[in-house]
């Protein structure tokens, strides 16, 4: 796999300031109760509030605690009941408790050092604690994005965010691929970030190895323009469409596997 390189301060950083980001944006907003349409029955207000307790969730699972659905497959109702028991439904105090969580979470990260614990997370999968911040940053982009496109607003993503958020992604991915879309799958796919970094996903009988140390014969090759590579992942938008407008290419040994790897896993 290529990489670049991405070090902790650069995870600190950037997860300090898409939070900042995506709050100017919700409180910009005149209609806190109006529908977010990529995340049907939530209003904006109940986005902020589902992002918003997610800092202090991922504090409490790097020392230790914390809760997190056991299969992904709960992840929806988890996510539900999280925003049904919100402490308040004003923007700005949930603001607050973004922030507030985001500042402790962060300074446990750094203080953790080069001891970082591995922490328990959705699915029963288990992460690197500042390599989690990967998919917070996710979670701050792609709902951003969510809220903006509902408004008519200006959201530009960073390509650079996205090795970011990836690589959060692949800690957990295993634990994501759904078992009846994959059953007795077998497939070597190379998924590539143009001019960033590539990654191997490796199935066999249905089971995912990530970075396999002595991968099979590549069955298939992906370039994404990488913005789309992320919204893809978190199903913002379809496969045809970045096709068609050549920001997905895939060439290989069984090209036609391409337009299966995203459905093999839950959605986002």
């Amino acid at each position: 796999m290529r990489t670049v390189p991405i070090s902790r301060a650069d995870l600190l950083r950037e997860a300090a300031a898409t939070a900042d980001e995506f709050v100017d944006l919700v409180l910009s907003v005149p209609d806190p109760d109006a529908p977010v349409p990529a995340t049907p029955g939530w209003s904006v207000t109940d986005v902020l509030g589902h992002v918003a307790r997610e800092p202090a969730r991922y504090r409490d699972l790097a020392l230790g605690g914390g809760t997190w659905p056991s299969r992904v497959a709960e992840l929806p109702a988890f996510n539900a009941e999280q925003v049904r028991t919100l402490p308040t439904r004003d923007p700005a105090k949930l603001a607050a408790i973004l922030r507030e969580g985001l500042d402790s979470l962060l300074e446990n990260v750094e203080r953790f050092g080069d001891d970082q614990p591995m922490m328990n997370f959705d699915g029963d999968q288990r992460v690197r604690a500042d390599r989690a911040l990967g998919t917070l940053i996710g979670e701050f982009v792609v709902h951003g994005h969510d809220i903006a496109r509902a408004f008519g607003r200006p959201w530009p993503i960073r390509a650079e965010l996205v090795p970011m958020i990836l690589r959060g992604q692949q800690q957990i991915l295993p634990g994501w691929v759904h078992p009846d879309r994959a059953a007795g799958h077998t497939a070597t796919y190379e998924f590539r970030l143009r001019g960033q970094e590539s990654y191997l996903y490796q199935f066999r009988d249905g089971h995912l190895v990530v970075g396999p140390p002595a991968p099979d014969r590549i069955d298939v090759h992906l370039s994404f323009e990488p913005v789309t590579a992320l919204l893809l992942t978190y199903g913002r938008i379809g496969q045809l469409r970045a096709a068609l407008t050549g920001k997905v290419f895939a060439w290989g040994r069984r090209p036609w596997l391409a337009t299966r790897l995203i459905a093999l896993f839950h959605p986002a």
